[in-house]
């Protein structure tokens, strides 16, 4: 990505990222991580609804149907709705290395406009991790998977431990996620910025 801040470069001591092994197989559907969720979850009436599959390594795919709702500009979807289809996608990423992490930064470049109706295909990989810092890169495509690209974004995921959800979210929507039998559904609640 052009103009990435020094914020946004891993430093010399990073890791390559391993995939655990008990990330979703490539091709999976990754699912909603919270139903409530304005980027992935069904239970939102005007959310993105993005759907996303494991990838090989540590990468995934995604894609979600810009829809009126979704409008800045006269037809045209709003950036930050295609800023957070972004950290939605990149924010995912973070369930094939098992790891609850939050959004530290998002740096996103607007390449061109995204029409309503518009399919949007998106591509995002982990590239280094240190200590609890995760450093990921996305692209955004129109039209396909080697359509031009609209947006890209570089970001840094701050890995925290559940507490973090427990302490700052609230306490409704919290006790219903820890209350829920599925543990599988449980831990992926809380593995994206809040």
């Amino acid at each position: 990505m052009s103009g990435t801040s020094a914020g946004l470069q891993p430093p010399a001591d990073a890791v390559k990222p391993v995939r655990h092994p008990d990330a979703p197989a490539p091709g999976e559907l990754l699912g909603a991580h919270y139903g409530q969720c304005f980027g992935c979850g069904g239970d939102q009436p005007h959310g993105l609804h993005l759907q996303a599959r494991a990838g090989e390594g540590v990468s995934i795919t995604a894609e979600f149907t810009v829809r009126p709702a979704h409008q800045g500009a006269p037809g045209l979807a709003h950036g930050g709705v295609l800023a957070t289809a972004l950290d939605e996608t990149l924010g995912s990423l973070n369930w094939l290395l098992r790891t609850i992490a939050v959004t530290g930064r998002l740096e996103t470049d607007f390449l061109r406009p995204v029409p309503v109706d518009t399919k949007l295909h998106l591509e995002a990989e982990v590239t280094a991790v240190a200590g609890r810092k995760i450093y990921s890169t996305a692209t955004g495509r129109i039209g396909g998977p080697d359509g031009p690209v609209a947006v890209r974004a570089d970001a840094l995921f701050v890995e925290v431990e559940v507490d973090h959800f427990v302490n700052h979210g609230r306490e409704a929507e919290i006790r219903a996620v820890m209350d829920d039998p599925d543990q599988l559904r449980r831990a992926r609640a809380f593995e994206v910025n809040p």
